[in-house]
């Protein structure tokens, strides 16, 4: 003899009962073995479902563009980005555990290729320094640095000549005798110096020019740029602490990361931002997001198995504080407690 109904249940009541039904299946799907398997579906299902449609069309390009400037402005200048830089600088300045030769690191072909390429920029280089004749302070600079060049090859001479018998005096009888007569005609001369001083310091720079990139195409330059490698490379890579104190090393990472942040934030590289965002979209917004990660080299599977991974750990956190519960029943309970739900399940009470 079966037992009689129990009393209907109010539509409410029947609502938050299905509420928490709904709550507690979604938080038995993310628990246990069915937590891996519910990732991997879910994960493939959206690849899958992504990869029939263009970047171009799941994508805004006008959203990302603004993403990608309001990043620019903001992320260098964050607490996040200077504890990162804080721990670069500390793990460069401490070096690794276990330093390696940076030979073991490093093909000395690569080192090569390198080399090959920068040199082969003389031409650049010497477009770029061309530019520096428009400067009057590198001018002066320069016919310092000349100067100083022609003053250690004298006393050079001097040293030598001081060995030879005679010899020293009477060059050092010339040079004095030089001395007096550009003192002398000192003031005269001032008037001239002054006009040319500007040609003069061109002339210098074009003549420290024309060495630098001589120097560059000098073929003996390639080959003691692999001998500096050669000896780098059978020292272990260490940290910089045996080089530069950690202050020296802080006040210039500082100012570049400065410098860095206030180039960010500028008119000019968030323009330049939006251009790289356009450029992308040209190049792949006919792309799928399998296609691209096939260009990328980026296997399905393997971003699958990597959330499947990741996965248990920050939902296995979630769920012991308690906060998916939270989430879960914040999203579902809007539809429960709506006029709509509610009509529906007083219809089916009734009947």
């Amino acid at each position: 003899m079966s037992s009689p109904p129990g009393p209907a249940l109010a539509p409410e009541s029947l609502a938050a009962r299905l509420l928490d039904a709904q709550v507690a299946h979604h938080l038995d799907q993310l628990s246990g073995d069915d937590l891996e398997e519910t990732v991997g579906s879910l994960a493939d299902r959206l690849l899958l479902a992504a990869g029939q449609h263009q970047l171009a069309d799941l994508v805004d390009e006008s959203a990302i563009s603004a993403i990608v400037v309001r990043a620019l402005a903001t992320v260098p200048g964050s607490a996040a980005v200077g504890g990162f830089v804080e721990l670069a600088v500390t793990t460069a300045y401490d070096g690794p555990a276990d330093a390696r030769p940076l030979g073991e690191l490093v093909e000395r072909e690569q080192v090569e290729v390198l080399v090959d390429r920068v040199l082969a920029l003389s031409p650049v280089l010497e477009r770029a320094l061309e530019r520096l004749t428009d400067s009057p302070l590198v001018g002066t600079m320069a016919s310092r640095f000349m100067g100083r060049i022609v003053g250690e090859v004298v006393q050079a001479n001097q040293a030598v000549a001081d060995k030879v018998p005679g010899l020293g005096s009477l060059m050092s009888l010339g040079t004095s005798a030089a001395s007096k007569m550009m003192g002398a005609a000192d003031k005269q001369l001032e008037g001239l110096l002054g006009d040319t001083v500007g040609k003069g310091g061109t002339f210098a720079v074009r003549r420290l020019n024309r060495i630098l990139v001589e120097t560059v195409r000098d073929p003996m330059t390639r080959e003691a740029l692999l001998q500096v490698w050669d000896l780098a490379a059978a020292e272990p890579a260490g940290g910089l602490d045996r080089r530069i104190t950690r202050e020296e090393l802080d006040g210039v990472v500082d100012a570049v990361h400065d410098l860095a942040v206030t180039a960010l934030a500028s008119e000019q590289v968030a323009h330049l931002g939006e251009s790289v965002v356009a450029g992308f979209f040209e190049r792949f917004g006919g792309y799928t997001p399998t296609e691209l990660l096939d260009e990328l080299d980026l296997d399905r599977d393997d971003l699958v198995a990597d959330l499947v991974r990741i996965a248990p750990t920050a939902v296995a956190a979630l769920r012991e504080s308690g906060d998916l519960e939270r989430i879960l029943r914040a999203r579902l309970e809007p539809f429960y407690t709506s006029p709509e739900a509610t009509a529906l399940l007083g219809g089916a009470v009734s009947r």
